[in-house]
């Protein structure tokens, strides 16, 4: 009989009971996939659960988060696919997730980005323009330098980007601090103005993570969600819950995919534990609700605070929010396919407001979103043009686009701005506690 030291089975108990259990189950309900993770609670944990969600291609519906303060956590997620219906695989479902939050996993930042061997990382952040992104990557063409992945955000007149690149002759990373120094110097030019100061930075690939949330983390590190000065369009509340000692955040405003991700993402980066929460849809309009307190156990104390986590809540939400036409290019790739179709873009008067680059097996598989030089819809026959001249069997317009966010007209005009979401705690306190939600499909 095979005998273990005290100290090893002291490990291997802690393994066992940090490890998350996950129950998914197709047969409790009608309309949706119930996910279960019930795990000891471990900072970060609900965002982890929730990015394995989001990037197996899932939408969460409906669901609640409850913990006993401290110790151990239950999630509840009820999910569907993209057009509503149950999750076809439940089996690679529960494997991602059980893959994502295994002890051995934890603690990593959600997976999301490219393989990063081999891979050179650029972080950009500075002030938007139209044609910004065709410069960046005409710039990275004329310095030989292949972008395999990229992701950029534009959002409140600053944009951030993330570009993995090698070299295009010999296809290492690019490790030469000389050459190194040149790209950033140049990358710095193109991204300058602005009333602060642009960014470019080597960062290590492999500790990039998510690349959505580095992207978040980019923005705020900027101080975007401050310094907008556009009215918001989503409608959140902060208030206080003071003889519980929580913070009660809510969220109200049009539904689309991944916003629970961005909502957690955002009060996980900014030091905060969500102990309970709600979350539910009704038809395109999504409603959360979360009890929140600091990592030191603290709820909100100042009113600077409650605004700045508002901000950077509306910020967070709409800057995913993907404005203008969804243009998909799919092409076998080749040096300087970026900076050629980007500049036909430019030369047509489009801007890329959003970008997600992609390269598979030589194959370019990009996503760009793009409105006129002024935010507006753009032209349909400019966006014909642009098709013709690059290609019809290439690119293509995307005609089942999630709509935007709330207009200013709309939700976030007919709330106020976020007053009067909901009365305190209106979501948890009839719903959060009911051991009937988790067989609940209604």
């Amino acid at each position: 009989m095979e005998r273990y030291h005290p100290s090893e089975v002291y490990e291997l108990f802690v393994r066992h009971m940090n490890t998350p259990r996950v129950v998914v189950d197709s047969g409790v309900c009608a309309t949706a996939t119930l996910v279960q993770v019930h795990s000891a609670r471990k900072h970060g944990m609900l965002l982890e659960a929730v990015a394995a969600l989001s990037e197996h291609g899932v939408c969460v519906r409906k669901g609640y988060i409850s913990s006993d303060d401290g110790r151990w956590f239950m999630d509840v997620f009820h999910v569907t696919d993209a057009a509503g219906r149950k999750v076809a695989d439940a089996d690679a479902l529960l494997a991602r997730l059980e893959s994502s939050l295994s002890a051995e996993a934890l603690p990593r930042a959600a997976a999301g980005g490219p393989a990063a061997e081999g891979l050179t990382l650029l972080e950009l952040v500075g002030a938007d323009r139209p044609g910004l992104l065709s410069e960046v990557f005409a710039v990275l063409h004329d310095l030989r330098c292949n972008t395999v992945e990229a992701r950029a955000w534009t959002h409140g007149g600053r944009v951030a980007a993330l570009v993995f690149v090698r070299d295009e002759e010999t296809g290492a990373p690019i490790d030469d601090a000389a050459r190194v120094r040149r790209i950033e110097s140049r990358l710095r030019h193109v991204l300058r103005g602005g009333a602060r100061c642009a960014r470019t930075v080597l960062a290590d690939p492999s500790a990039a993570g998510n690349l959505d949330r580095r992207l978040h983390q980019l923005l705020n590190e900027d101080g975007e969600a401050d310094s907008r000065g556009a009215a918001p369009m989503t409608a959140v509340a902060v208030q206080d819950w003071g003889e519980r000692g929580y913070s009660v955040v809510t969220v109200s405003c049009r539904d689309r995919p991944k916003l629970l991700f961005d909502v957690v993402c955002t009060l996980t980066d900014l030091d905060y534990v969500v102990y309970h929460g709600t979350f539910d849809t009704d038809g395109d309009h999504a409603q959360q609700e979360f009890y929140i307190r600091r990592s030191d156990g603290r709820p909100i104390s100042s009113e600077a605070e409650r605004q700045h986590v508002i901000r950077c809540l509306q910020a967070a939400i709409e800057r995913r929010a993907s404005e203008g036409v969804r243009l998909e290019l799919r092409i076998s790739d080749r040096r300087g396919l970026l900076a050629y179709v980007t500049r036909v873009f430019r030369e047509n008067g489009l801007s890329v407001t959003h970008a997600e680059i992609t390269t598979r097996d030589d194959m370019a598989m990009n996503v760009f979103h793009v409105t006129d030089v002024a935010g507006r819809p753009a032209d349909p026959k400019t966006i014909d043009e642009v098709i013709q001249r690059i290609g019809t069997e290439s690119l293509r317009v995307d005609e089942e686009r999630w709509p935007r966010l709330c207009s200013a007209e709309g939700d976030a005009a007919g709330r106020g701005g976020g007053g009067g979401l909901f009365s305190l705690g209106s979501l948890v306190k009839k719903n959060l506690f009911s051991l009937g939600l988790i067989r609940s499909c209604s």
